[in-house]
Protein backbone atom coordinates (compact mmCIF):
# COMPACT_ATOMS: atom_id res chain seq x y z
CA UNK A 1 0.00 0.00 0.00
CA UNK A 2 1.37 3.57 -0.90
CA UNK A 3 0.18 6.83 1.02
CA UNK A 4 0.74 10.49 -0.32
CA UNK A 5 0.38 12.71 2.64
CA UNK A 6 -0.04 16.58 1.68
CA UNK A 7 2.22 18.25 3.96
CA UNK A 8 5.14 17.71 6.59
CA UNK A 9 3.37 19.76 9.58
CA UNK A 10 1.85 19.56 12.48
CA UNK A 11 -0.84 17.00 11.20
CA UNK A 12 0.76 15.60 8.20
CA UNK A 13 3.97 15.21 10.27
CA UNK A 14 3.43 13.81 12.83
CA UNK A 15 0.60 11.15 11.22
CA UNK A 16 2.95 10.13 8.23
CA UNK A 17 5.89 10.29 10.38
CA UNK A 18 4.54 7.78 12.67
CA UNK A 19 2.80 5.37 9.71
CA UNK A 20 6.28 5.54 8.19
CA UNK A 21 8.13 4.38 11.45
CA UNK A 22 5.56 1.75 11.50
CA UNK A 23 6.95 0.41 7.58
CA UNK A 24 4.30 1.61 5.55
CA UNK A 25 5.25 3.04 2.09
CA UNK A 26 4.64 6.79 2.45
CA UNK A 27 5.83 10.05 0.63
CA UNK A 28 5.33 13.36 1.93
CA UNK A 29 3.86 15.92 -0.78
CA UNK A 30 6.01 19.72 0.69
CA UNK A 31 7.11 22.90 -0.65
CA UNK A 32 10.55 22.99 -2.29
CA UNK A 33 12.04 24.49 1.11
CA UNK A 34 10.25 22.03 3.20
CA UNK A 35 11.69 19.16 0.73
CA UNK A 36 15.14 20.45 1.28
CA UNK A 37 15.02 20.37 4.93
CA UNK A 38 13.80 16.66 5.46
CA UNK A 39 16.37 15.72 2.54
CA UNK A 40 19.03 16.95 4.94
CA UNK A 41 17.47 16.67 8.80
CA UNK A 42 14.99 13.77 8.48
CA UNK A 43 11.48 14.26 10.11
CA UNK A 44 11.87 15.18 13.46
CA UNK A 45 9.12 14.95 15.79
CA UNK A 46 9.41 15.60 19.47
CA UNK A 47 6.60 14.00 21.85
CA UNK A 48 5.76 12.78 25.13
CA UNK A 49 4.69 9.00 23.78
CA UNK A 50 8.37 9.02 22.28
CA UNK A 51 10.78 10.91 19.97
CA UNK A 52 11.33 10.49 16.28
CA UNK A 53 13.69 11.22 13.51
CA UNK A 54 13.62 9.08 10.47
CA UNK A 55 14.74 10.05 6.62
CA UNK A 56 11.49 10.39 4.14
CA UNK A 57 10.59 10.28 0.98
CA UNK A 58 9.01 13.82 -0.38
CA UNK A 59 8.12 15.26 -3.33
CA UNK A 60 7.22 18.68 -4.95
CA UNK A 61 3.19 19.68 -6.60
CA UNK A 62 4.79 18.80 -10.43
CA UNK A 63 6.39 15.64 -9.37
CA UNK A 64 2.77 13.94 -8.06
CA UNK A 65 1.30 11.06 -10.43
CA UNK A 66 -1.01 8.40 -10.03
CA UNK A 67 -0.13 5.10 -8.15
CA UNK A 68 -1.32 5.89 -4.64
CA UNK A 69 -3.82 4.01 -2.37
CA UNK A 70 -4.27 7.14 0.07
CA UNK A 71 -3.90 10.13 0.09
CA UNK A 72 -3.80 11.36 3.72
CA UNK A 73 -5.37 15.46 3.36
CA UNK A 74 -3.99 17.65 6.26
CA UNK A 75 -4.08 21.18 5.21
CA UNK A 76 -5.54 24.02 6.80
CA UNK A 77 -9.01 24.45 5.89
CA UNK A 78 -8.48 27.98 3.86
CA UNK A 79 -5.98 26.16 1.82
CA UNK A 80 -8.43 23.35 0.13
CA UNK A 81 -8.37 24.62 -2.98
CA UNK A 82 -4.69 24.79 -3.29
CA UNK A 83 -4.52 21.11 -2.24
CA UNK A 84 -7.17 19.85 -4.29
CA UNK A 85 -4.99 20.75 -7.11
CA UNK A 86 -2.25 20.15 -5.65
CA UNK A 87 -3.32 16.10 -5.41
CA UNK A 88 -5.27 16.14 -8.42
CA UNK A 89 -2.86 14.16 -10.56
CA UNK A 90 -3.03 11.28 -7.72
CA UNK A 91 -7.07 10.96 -8.04
CA UNK A 92 -6.91 8.07 -10.22
CA UNK A 93 -10.24 6.36 -9.41
CA UNK A 94 -9.04 3.98 -7.12
CA UNK A 95 -6.96 6.46 -4.96
CA UNK A 96 -9.04 7.54 -1.44
CA UNK A 97 -8.97 10.78 0.27
CA UNK A 98 -9.12 10.61 3.74
CA UNK A 99 -9.55 14.01 4.71
CA UNK A 100 -8.17 15.21 8.32
CA UNK A 101 -9.20 18.68 7.94
CA UNK A 102 -10.96 20.81 10.86
CA UNK A 103 -14.68 21.10 10.39
CA UNK A 104 -17.28 19.43 8.59
CA UNK A 105 -17.51 21.74 4.97
CA UNK A 106 -14.73 20.23 3.12
CA UNK A 107 -16.61 17.27 2.45
CA UNK A 108 -18.87 18.50 0.00
CA UNK A 109 -15.47 20.48 -1.53
CA UNK A 110 -13.71 17.10 -2.25
CA UNK A 111 -17.13 15.03 -2.93
CA UNK A 112 -18.16 18.06 -5.50
CA UNK A 113 -14.42 17.56 -7.48
CA UNK A 114 -13.56 14.24 -6.98
CA UNK A 115 -16.81 12.32 -7.04
CA UNK A 116 -18.36 10.44 -3.81
CA UNK A 117 -16.41 7.04 -3.86
CA UNK A 118 -13.15 9.08 -3.86
CA UNK A 119 -14.28 10.63 -0.59
CA UNK A 120 -13.58 8.87 2.63
CA UNK A 121 -14.30 10.31 6.43
CA UNK A 122 -11.51 11.21 9.01
CA UNK A 123 -10.32 13.29 11.49
CA UNK A 124 -7.33 13.70 14.46
CA UNK A 125 -7.43 14.76 17.65
CA UNK A 126 -3.68 15.87 18.43
CA UNK A 127 -2.08 18.78 19.85
CA UNK A 128 1.16 19.44 17.45
CA UNK A 129 2.47 22.05 15.53
CA UNK A 130 5.32 22.22 13.58
CA UNK A 131 7.99 24.88 15.40
CA UNK A 132 10.37 27.31 12.96
CA UNK A 133 12.91 24.78 12.97
CA UNK A 134 10.62 22.38 11.28
CA UNK A 135 10.08 19.88 14.09
CA UNK A 136 6.79 18.68 14.54
CA UNK A 137 6.29 18.92 18.44
CA UNK A 138 3.56 17.10 20.09
CA UNK A 139 2.44 17.80 23.41
CA UNK A 140 0.48 15.52 26.06
CA UNK A 141 -0.86 11.79 25.04
CA UNK A 142 -3.87 12.34 23.29
CA UNK A 143 -2.99 11.29 19.32
CA UNK A 144 -5.93 9.53 17.97
CA UNK A 145 -6.61 9.23 14.30
CA UNK A 146 -10.23 8.20 13.06
CA UNK A 147 -11.25 7.49 9.73
CA UNK A 148 -14.20 5.21 8.06
CA UNK A 149 -16.52 5.50 4.95
CA UNK A 150 -19.34 7.71 5.17
CA UNK A 151 -21.98 5.38 3.90
CA UNK A 152 -21.47 3.21 7.01
CA UNK A 153 -19.86 0.14 5.47
CA UNK A 154 -16.59 -1.66 6.34
CA UNK A 155 -14.84 -1.60 3.15
CA UNK A 156 -11.76 -3.05 1.91
CA UNK A 157 -10.05 -0.26 1.70
CA UNK A 158 -10.34 1.04 5.57
CA UNK A 159 -9.54 -2.34 6.79
CA UNK A 160 -6.58 -2.41 4.65
CA UNK A 161 -5.59 1.31 5.99
CA UNK A 162 -6.47 -0.12 9.37
CA UNK A 163 -3.90 -2.35 8.97
CA UNK A 164 -1.51 0.26 8.37
CA UNK A 165 -2.20 2.30 11.54
CA UNK A 166 -1.94 -0.88 13.77
CA UNK A 167 1.63 -1.25 12.63
CA UNK A 168 2.05 2.41 13.61
CA UNK A 169 3.02 4.05 17.45
CA UNK A 170 -0.46 5.99 17.45
CA UNK A 171 -4.19 5.50 18.42
CA UNK A 172 -6.80 4.96 15.74
CA UNK A 173 -10.00 4.22 15.38
CA UNK A 174 -12.10 2.61 12.43
CA UNK A 175 -15.46 4.47 12.54
CA UNK A 176 -18.42 2.54 11.72
CA UNK A 177 -19.98 6.05 11.55
CA UNK A 178 -17.27 8.43 10.43
CA UNK A 179 -19.92 11.26 10.07
CA UNK A 180 -20.77 10.99 13.10
CA UNK A 181 -17.30 11.21 14.70
CA UNK A 182 -16.49 14.26 12.79
CA UNK A 183 -19.62 16.11 14.19
CA UNK A 184 -18.59 15.11 17.59
CA UNK A 185 -14.94 17.08 16.75
CA UNK A 186 -16.35 19.95 15.75
CA UNK A 187 -18.73 20.24 18.95
CA UNK A 188 -15.96 20.10 20.96
CA UNK A 189 -13.35 22.08 18.67
CA UNK A 190 -15.42 24.95 18.14
CA UNK A 191 -16.06 25.70 21.66
CA UNK A 192 -12.18 24.93 22.79
CA UNK A 193 -11.63 27.52 19.84
CA UNK A 194 -14.26 30.04 20.30
CA UNK A 195 -13.24 30.37 23.75
CA UNK A 196 -9.63 29.94 24.20
CA UNK A 197 -9.27 32.72 20.89
CA UNK A 198 -11.84 35.16 22.46
CA UNK A 199 -10.14 34.87 25.80
CA UNK A 200 -6.53 34.29 24.63
CA UNK A 201 -6.30 32.13 27.06
CA UNK A 202 -6.17 28.72 27.78
CA UNK A 203 -8.77 26.33 29.21
CA UNK A 204 -7.19 26.18 32.89
CA UNK A 205 -6.94 29.82 32.71
CA UNK A 206 -10.38 30.66 31.84
CA UNK A 207 -11.66 27.73 34.23
CA UNK A 208 -10.02 29.55 36.80
CA UNK A 209 -11.83 32.94 35.89
CA UNK A 210 -14.84 34.26 37.27
CA UNK A 211 -17.72 33.11 35.09
CA UNK A 212 -15.07 30.33 33.01
CA UNK A 213 -16.66 27.21 33.82
CA UNK A 214 -20.60 28.40 33.22
CA UNK A 215 -19.41 29.78 29.56
CA UNK A 216 -17.78 26.48 28.60
CA UNK A 217 -20.65 23.90 29.82
CA UNK A 218 -23.33 26.89 28.40
CA UNK A 219 -21.20 26.78 24.98
CA UNK A 220 -20.85 23.30 24.72
CA UNK A 221 -24.74 22.25 25.69
CA UNK A 222 -25.16 24.57 22.88
CA UNK A 223 -23.17 22.67 20.24
CA UNK A 224 -24.37 19.37 21.51
CA UNK A 225 -27.92 20.73 20.22
CA UNK A 226 -27.06 21.58 17.01
CA UNK A 227 -25.65 18.36 16.11
CA UNK A 228 -28.55 16.51 17.92
CA UNK A 229 -30.89 18.91 15.48
CA UNK A 230 -28.26 18.18 12.22
CA UNK A 231 -29.24 14.84 12.88
CA UNK A 232 -25.80 13.62 14.54
CA UNK A 233 -26.95 13.53 18.38
CA UNK A 234 -23.92 13.25 19.97
CA UNK A 235 -22.36 9.85 21.97
CA UNK A 236 -22.33 9.69 25.95
CA UNK A 237 -18.84 9.04 25.78
CA UNK A 238 -16.63 11.48 23.44
CA UNK A 239 -18.86 14.34 25.07
CA UNK A 240 -17.94 13.48 28.69
CA UNK A 241 -14.23 13.52 27.71
CA UNK A 242 -15.38 16.83 25.49
CA UNK A 243 -16.67 18.19 28.58
CA UNK A 244 -13.48 16.67 30.82
CA UNK A 245 -11.05 18.98 28.94
CA UNK A 246 -12.97 21.77 28.49
CA UNK A 247 -13.71 22.45 32.36
CA UNK A 248 -10.68 20.98 33.60
CA UNK A 249 -8.97 23.93 36.04
CA UNK A 250 -5.77 22.84 35.50
CA UNK A 251 -5.70 22.08 31.43
CA UNK A 252 -2.90 23.65 30.04
CA UNK A 253 -4.07 23.01 26.52
CA UNK A 254 -5.64 25.79 23.65
CA UNK A 255 -6.80 25.38 20.03
CA UNK A 256 -4.32 25.77 17.20
CA UNK A 257 -6.43 28.35 16.20
CA UNK A 258 -5.17 30.65 19.46
CA UNK A 259 -1.40 29.79 18.49
CA UNK A 260 -1.96 30.87 14.78
CA UNK A 261 -3.85 34.13 15.52
CA UNK A 262 -0.99 34.99 18.38
CA UNK A 263 1.39 34.56 15.84
CA UNK A 264 0.07 36.50 13.22
CA UNK A 265 -1.54 33.68 10.96
CA UNK A 266 -4.19 32.69 9.21
CA UNK A 267 -7.32 31.58 11.10
CA UNK A 268 -9.89 28.65 10.28
CA UNK A 269 -12.51 31.28 11.77
CA UNK A 270 -15.20 30.69 8.92
CA UNK A 271 -14.29 26.86 9.09
CA UNK A 272 -14.69 26.44 12.35
CA UNK A 273 -16.73 28.79 14.49
CA UNK A 274 -18.21 30.58 12.07
CA UNK A 275 -19.87 27.05 10.27
CA UNK A 276 -21.49 26.22 14.01
CA UNK A 277 -22.69 29.83 13.89
CA UNK A 278 -24.98 29.49 10.58
CA UNK A 279 -26.07 25.88 11.92
CA UNK A 280 -26.66 27.74 15.57
CA UNK A 281 -29.36 30.43 13.48
CA UNK A 282 -31.07 27.67 11.48
CA UNK A 283 -32.11 25.96 14.45
CA UNK A 284 -33.39 29.33 16.35
CA UNK A 285 -30.76 28.50 18.84
CA UNK A 286 -28.67 31.00 21.55
CA UNK A 287 -26.15 31.94 19.30
CA UNK A 288 -24.69 34.54 21.92
CA UNK A 289 -21.27 33.21 22.55
CA UNK A 290 -20.42 31.61 19.11
CA UNK A 291 -21.31 35.01 17.65
CA UNK A 292 -19.23 37.17 19.72
CA UNK A 293 -16.08 34.90 18.84
CA UNK A 294 -16.77 34.84 15.43
CA UNK A 295 -16.98 38.69 15.54
CA UNK A 296 -13.65 38.92 17.31
CA UNK A 297 -12.23 36.24 14.71
CA UNK A 298 -13.61 38.67 11.79
CA UNK A 299 -12.02 41.43 13.40
CA UNK A 300 -8.67 40.20 13.69
CA UNK A 301 -8.42 39.25 10.14
CA UNK A 302 -9.57 42.58 9.06
CA UNK A 303 -6.76 44.31 11.46
CA UNK A 304 -4.27 41.39 9.97
CA UNK A 305 -5.23 42.38 6.16
CA UNK A 306 -5.03 45.95 6.77
CA UNK A 307 -1.46 45.02 8.10
CA UNK A 308 -2.31 46.82 11.78
CA UNK A 309 -1.01 43.80 13.78
CA UNK A 310 2.15 44.37 15.58
CA UNK A 311 5.37 43.93 13.39
CA UNK A 312 3.21 42.98 10.40
CA UNK A 313 2.96 44.35 6.82
CA UNK A 314 -0.10 44.86 4.49
CA UNK A 315 -1.71 42.15 2.86
CA UNK A 316 -3.48 42.05 -0.18
CA UNK A 317 -4.44 38.56 0.41
CA UNK A 318 -5.64 38.75 3.40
Amino acid sequence: MRMLVLGAGGIGGYVGGRLAAGGSDISFLVRPGRGELLATEGLRITSPLGDLQIPVKTLIAPEVRPGYDFVLLTCKAYDLESAMDAIAPAIDGRCAIVPMLNGMAHLDTLKNRFGESSVMGGTCLIDVTLDRSGVVRHAGSLQKVIFGERDRLVSARAKSLAEAFASAQIEWELSEDIVLSMWEKIVFLSVLAAATCLFRANVGEIISSPGGLEVMEGALAINIEIARREGYAPRDAPMQRARDRLTDPAGPWSASMLRDLEAGGRVEGDHVVGWMLTKARKHGLDDSFLALAYTHLKAYEARRAAGRLPGAAPSLLG
